[in-house]
């Protein structure tokens, strides 16, 4: 195997047997310098295709894949593709991030919905679609070959699209083999061919590219969206069974045995057992299971909550007193004291907390200040990114 530096030096290995015949390095560059994250999607879906055995397909099949692979992200979790930059209606200026809005506008998809239930309504929402999807066909699919251009003497002529398309035919024909090339036909009809030594190369080798691709799309993403933590598990779905909240339940189990709790929303006192264990900040901006941001609450509410925003005031102040009461409790109880020391593994991991929050002698104002402190911006990063506030209650 030989191994690749990419230009921001993850290493692409593939195959020695393939630098004889195929462009490695102008591949390398596929993603090299994105104005916009499209380069990203528009490779991933392309090698997704090829490793189910797709040898030629349009640039509409290929748009479709992409809406797919950005679903999740927009719509569970708020990314922002390409930054807050919006044109002059407040719309994003990324295409890929208008067209999922228009999906989500024209459809009634949940934002974690399958890729079979989100390719089958971009197919019964086509036609409003189609404005935002033919704009992605301007140049990505052209300027994705840039790298295989760069030591050669042929004039590149970027502003027509049949100029360009005859332009990698002649690449291909006379100078270094393509990934593909470009048939006849205009904007999402225009087809593409796909070369049968890349796409040998691209199946022998798809798991390290794709993950060379995501490398490469999440450091762009976080870039674009500073405030937003855990953005590399924000790719795709998340195994529910990665969730570890079963000993921060049973610590509030422990409390409930000695103390009334209120509910945060509802001020009534929760039942033992019949309750859920849930986060203040949605889980899907923060990504942890953190101590400092869960709460006993209502199950009945539980659901209806989901991935929105409670407002801060009042519910703030409710939850840090309840905070504060487990705090109480820790220190003075040795039965809640262990505890709380069973959750240091899954559930304690901010230095804050270990060395501010939960540290023995806090007195509440002390207490519910450093909760505050720590969580406030959080909360006003997750309101800035879209969250929506609950109007449940």
């Amino acid at each position: 195997m030989s191994e690749l530096k990419t230009n921001v030096g993850y290493s692409l290995s593939i195959d020695g047997k393939y630098y004889n015949m195929l462009d490695i390095e102008g591949f390398s560059h596929m993603m090299k310098d994105p104005s916009f994250c499209y380069k990203f999607y528009w490779l991933e879906a392309i090698v997704q295709l090829i490793s189910e055995n797709v040898k030629e397909t349009t640039f509409d099949a290929v748009i479709n894949e992409m809406i797919c692979n950005a679903w999740y992200s927009v719509r569970e979790f708020h990314i922002h593709l390409s930054g807050l930059i919006v044109d002059a209606n407040g719309e994003p200026r990324d295409g890929l991030e208008r067209a999922v809005n228009i999906l989500t506008q024209v459809s009634d998809l949940a934002p974690n919905a399958s890729k079979v239930e989100i390719r089958n309504a971009i197919k019964e929402h086509d036609a409003e679609l189609k404005t935002a999807k033919e704009q992605l066909t301007n140049m990505v699919p052209y300027r994705a070959l840039a790298g295989f251009f760069k030591n050669h003497d042929l004039t590149v002529n970027w502003d027509s699209i049949t100029r360009l398309t005859a332009y990698i035919e002649e690449i291909n024909r006379d100078i270094v083999l393509l990934p593909y090339t470009l048939g006849p036909s205009s904007k999402l009809k225009k087809e593409i061919y796909f070369q049968e030594d890349w796409i040998k190369m691209i199946q022998d080798n798809t798991v390290s590219i794709l993950g060379w691709i995501q490398f490469e799309k999440v450091k762009w993403l976080q870039n674009n969206n500073p405030e937003v933590p855990g953005l590399v598990y924000k790719l795709a779905p998340m195994d529910e069974k990665m969730r570890k909240l079963n000993n921060v339940r049973k610590l509030w189990e422990g409390i409930l045995e000695l103390t009334e709790v209120r509910d945060v929303f509802t001020d009534k006192a929760l039942t033992s057992k019949k309750y859920d264990v849930d986060h203040f900040i949605p889980w899907s901006f923060v990504m942890n299971d953190e101590l400092w941001n869960l709460m006993p609450m209502d199950s009945s509410l539980n659901s209806s909550k989901s991935n929105y925003l409670p407002k801060w005031d009042p519910f703030f102040e409710r939850f840090a007193q309840n905070q504060f009461m487990m705090y109480e409790l820790i220190h003075a109880k040795e039965g809640i004291h262990k505890l709380f020391e069973s959750c240091y593994r899954d559930n304690i991991h901010s230095i804050w907390a270990v060395q501010e929050l939960y540290r023995k002698g806090n007195n509440k104002e002390v207490f519910c200040g450093i909760l505050c402190k720590n969580m406030e911006p959080v909360y006003d990063s997750a309101r800035r990114q879209g969250y929506e506030i609950w109007s449940h209650i």
